[in-house]
């Protein structure tokens, strides 16, 4: 059964966020479409729609995530926990490219979550050169890379 989550906790949810999709932190206010409310653990999984449940998705990433709570890192092929922004900090997990324009996983739960969620997929790319032109991207307060190596 769909739950529906009070206009009010909604807004809460976006603004603990800071309007940023809690994956690939791609940014609300410059999208054509309000971002969703992910439950972190599905309600078919006993998942509630309390606030330190849900998170801000964008369409793309809840999609990809779905009722997934793991996946497989690409690199050892073991499954990891995905990426839980309550438990996680982001920092710890992913950093922007020198150039801004690609999510660099860090850790398997940051390599299973970019890669099952697409974080840089030809698109969002496109997007993010055209954000960076205009100077609202990388996210202020996100880690990016000192060097290609890193």
């Amino acid at each position: 059964m769909a739950s529906k989550i009070p206009a009010n906790l909604q807004e809460d949810v976006r603004l603990r966020a800071k309007f940023l999709c809690e994956y690939c932190h791609a940014h609300e206010i410059w999208q054509h479409i309000p971002f969703t409310i992910d439950h972190l653990i599905p309600v078919i999984a006993g998942g509630t729609d309390g606030f330190d449940n849900l998170a801000l998705a964008c369409f793309h990433c809840n999609r990809r995530k779905s009722d997934r709570q793991s996946a497989i890192d690409p690199l050892t092929g073991e499954t990891v926990l995905l990426f839980n922004p309550r438990q996680h900090q982001w920092s710890e997990h992913f950093v922007w490219s020198v150039d801004g324009l690609l999510i660099v996983p860090l850790t398997a739960v940051g390599r299973a979550t970019c890669e099952l969620l697409e974080f840089n997929r030809e698109r969002v790319i496109r997007i993010r050169r055209a954000d960076i032109e205009v100077k609202r991207h990388p996210p202020a307060d996100d880690p990016i890379q000192l060097t290609p190596t890193e």
